[in-house]
């Protein structure tokens, strides 16, 4: 899981630079991105037996996936990133300061 929340902590990077203008396969490679570590993490969490958290990465992954586009615009997607981003950040805390103690 270590392992997973310091690749959380660079896509929450990835995802903040998405508010700024980028070529447009930068979108879809951390959208990409995106899905496997949602899928990844979804999988994690489901061995872990954290149905609630293993169902919210799932939707993550699916609303991530970039073969099925779901068209929220530009300025829902800034919204949803920097959500996405802080919660990613949020965890990535939280699991560093259950490894210290």
């Amino acid at each position: 899981m270590k392992q997973l929340t310091n690749i959380g902590l660079g896509l929450a990077i990835a995802l903040l630079i998405c508010l700024f203008p980028m070529p447009y396969g930068y979108y879809t490679l951390i959208r990409f991105a995106a899905m496997i570590y949602f899928a990844c993490l979804a999988f994690a969490f489901y061995g872990s037996n954290k149905e609630t958290l293993a169902v919210i990465s799932g939707a993550l992954a699916i609303l991530f996936q970039p073969f099925f586009k779901i068209a929220l615009g530009r300025d829902m997607w800034n919204i949803v990133d920097v959500i996405v981003a802080l919660i990613l950040i949020i965890l990535w805390l939280k699991h560093r300061k259950e490894t210290k103690e």
